[in-house]
């Protein structure tokens, strides 16, 4: 009776010890995963700490599905792209399937749909101040939410700052060098073979026609491929509005031109008047019509790619490669 008695006592504090051990052992991956988290972001709105490393982001602007995909992070929610609505657009290729294979709709831009957003479960919010500021309040309940000051020409260091929150700043750093070393080498080859050529960015919208100057997202990629811009677009700004008298600022050894597709098809009439006036008629064989989707809207890597596919192709000269 004893020896029983003895060994159910040994028996018991072995469970007792294994059960505190379990307790406090945590799983080898998901601690290495998590590694530099908690972590507190400064943003656009203040501070917001992230507890763990985020695995499902609601991204609420076009630019930051690029960025989150480009991070290696799931999308699970996004805002509808201006030209098509429930899905993600092609150029951002198998990452689609990759890291966006859960993305749902969460709405528009300009009216993101609380419930949805909440519905997925996100543990990352990301968009910018300039479009949902009047939401943050409300976002910041759902997820821990961060914000960039704005989108456009600040589009590599917002990718930046969502790798912060991501736990993702080496990722980013390769990332933006490989593009950046790409666009210099499509940029010389085009020089090279072109004779340092001017490169013209035109977009027919749904109001005044416009040449997109240095700080715009396509003139940000020129830049960094080295391309000259004619007189009329090689400034710091963002883009000059022009009359149809004033078509001659578009010419350019090079223009290439984007039509935003608006529901009335203003953009189209307006790009079909340009057209037709005589003063285009020595600019036509210069033109390259090229997708407004990436060279306008896509802000952010996967477009960036895009415009040098396009560009080493009319000019004839190797793809860009990406590391």
């Amino acid at each position: 009776m004893r020896v029983r008695l003895g060994t159910l006592i040994v028996a018991v504090a072995l469970a007792l010890t294994g059960c505190g051990g379990s307790e406090k052992k945590e799983d080898p991956a998901q601690a290495s995963a998590n590694a530099g988290f908690p972590r507190t972001i400064e943003h656009a709105m203040g501070k917001t700490e992230i507890p763990a490393k985020p695995k499902r982001v609601v991204a609420l602007d076009a630019s930051f599905v690029d960025a989150t995909m480009i991070l290696h992070t799931q999308v699970v929610g996004f805002t509808d792209y201006r030209t098509i609505n429930g899905k993600l657009p092609d150029y951002l290729g198998d990452d689609r399937t990759k890291y966006g294979a859960e993305a749902q709709s969460v709405g528009t831009l300009a009216e993101p749909n609380l419930e949805k957003i909440a519905a997925l479960k996100p543990d990352l919010i990301i968009t910018a101040k300039v479009r949902h500021e009047k939401l943050y309040p409300q976002l910041s309940k759902i997820a821990p939410t961060v914000m960039t000051e704005t989108t456009g020409p600040t589009w590599k260091d917002n990718i930046r700052l969502e790798a912060k929150a991501l736990g993702a700043e080496d990722l980013a750093n390769e990332e933006l060098t490989s593009y950046e070393t790409a666009a210099k080498a499509v940029g010389a080859a085009i020089n090279a073979k072109a004779k340092n050529p001017t490169i013209s960015v035109v977009r027919f919208v749904d109001g005044p026609t416009r040449l997109y100057q240095n700080a715009s997202f396509s003139g940000i990629v020129l830049t960094d491929a080295g391309l000259k811009r004619p007189k009329s677009q090689d400034v710091n700004g963002f883009a000059a509005e022009i009359s149809a008298e004033r078509i001659k600022d578009a010419d350019a050894d090079a223009i290439f031109v984007a039509t935003y597709a608006d529901e009335k098809g203003l953009s189209k009439k307006t790009a079909d008047q340009f057209k037709a006036n005589p003063l285009w008629k020595p600019l036509a064989p210069k033109v390259h019509e090229v997708p407004d989707i990436t060279w306008m809207t896509a802000v952010g890597l996967q477009g960036a790619w895009s415009i040098l596919t396009d560009l080493s192709t009319t000019f004839d000269v190797p793809a860009p490669e990406r590391s």
